[in-house]
């Protein structure tokens, strides 16, 4: 059994692991969603402090692979959107709903395990780059999309949609590690001794328990209606998202490592929020629901082809 593929049945086999917890009863579905808090409140924004804390970040050419990764985000939005109102004739704000799950991937709780396991360190802290700038680009185009297409968005002002775009922010505690291991950075402190010890026991359980935290809430989903669009915007998330990446990459030149990252962050299935949104604006919530769990069932597939594929490309 080669590595990527002993790689890919342990991060996927964790996430139906987690599913199974729940789906034979053994745990409760509310079970999934601590967990998830603990994960994406505590764990993970530790891990993302220690990494901007500590990582050297040396040879990624951000400006670029940012570039690359965002360019690809664009044009899976647009299809998404395109694709929800044109071909399945849904009105704008499905359409958004539609949008945000063809091009928001699973970067967190997904996403840093599976990188980690796949390209080490080194495409973690590559991965933490895109993350770092991902969660506010996404957070605000989201915000604006919403408030465009939304019942109450023309009733709110360019400063109110500030305020609540810099509010969720700074209240995000993935951001909140992000700036943190940022601030501690320029500090010149070093993270050792019982500090050392406390982050370092939190960060590395992040990976596993996100990812047993991820299936156990996908139980609570399921499948329920508007399969065809819903497994046509995963196709999209699939295919169309890291085809656009590894095009990027190859026309800016990325580095092989950082071009390799953007490919198989942009192939990753999508994660919850675009149910978020649709449980926001009220409506596409089984769209979106349903699009997640095929696009994270197909995904233990499609991502082993597109590393391998990009492992061809950039050598």
């Amino acid at each position: 059994m080669s590595v990527l593929t002993e790689t890919i049945l342990f991060v996927f086999g964790l996430v139906a692991f987690g599913y199974l917890s729940g789906a034979v009863g053994y745990l409760k579905i509310e079970v999934g969603d601590a967990l998830t808090s603990f994960a994406t409140g505590i764990a993970l924004p530790l891990l993302l402090f220690r990494t901007m804390a500590v990582a050297e970040f040396h040879g990624s050419a951000p400006w670029a692979l940012w570039a690359a990764y965002f360019s690809a985000v664009v044009v899976a939005w647009t299809a998404g959107h395109l694709t929800t109102t044109r071909i399945f004739g849904r009105n704008s704000q499905a359409g958004v709903v539609g949008g945000v799950a063809t091009a928001f991937s699973n970067l967190v709780l997904l996403g840093i395990p599976f990188i980690t396991s796949v390209y080490g360190q080194d495409g973690f802290e590559i991965l933490s780059l895109i993350v770092s700038v991902h969660l506010p680009t996404m957070i605000l185009a989201s915000m604006i999309m919403f408030e465009a297409f939304g019942e109450r968005g023309r009733h709110s002002s360019v400063f109110a949609v500030a305020w609540l775009f810099v509010k969720r922010l700074l209240t995000n505690p993935l951001v909140v590690g992000i700036l943190v291991g940022l601030l501690w950075r320029v500090t010149d402190l070093p993270l050792s001794g019982l500090l050392q010890r406390f982050v370092d026991a939190l960060a590395s359980i992040a990976g596993p328990l996100a990812l047993f935290a991820m299936g156990l809430s996908l139980r609570k989903f399921g499948i329920s209606g508007n399969v065809k669009a819903a497994f046509s915007l995963s196709l999209l998330k699939l295919f169309l998202m890291p085809a656009v990446a590894l095009g990027m990459a190859w026309l800016l030149h990325l580095p092989p490592l950082a071009a390799q990252v953007a490919v198989a962050a942009a192939a990753l299935p999508s994660g919850v929020n675009s149910y978020l949104i649709a449980m926001q604006l009220g409506t596409g919530q089984a769209l979106a629901s349903n699009q997640m769990t095929i696009a994270t069932a197909l995904a233990a597939l499609t991502t082993g082809a597109w590393v391998t594929i990009a492992a061809m490309v950039f050598q």
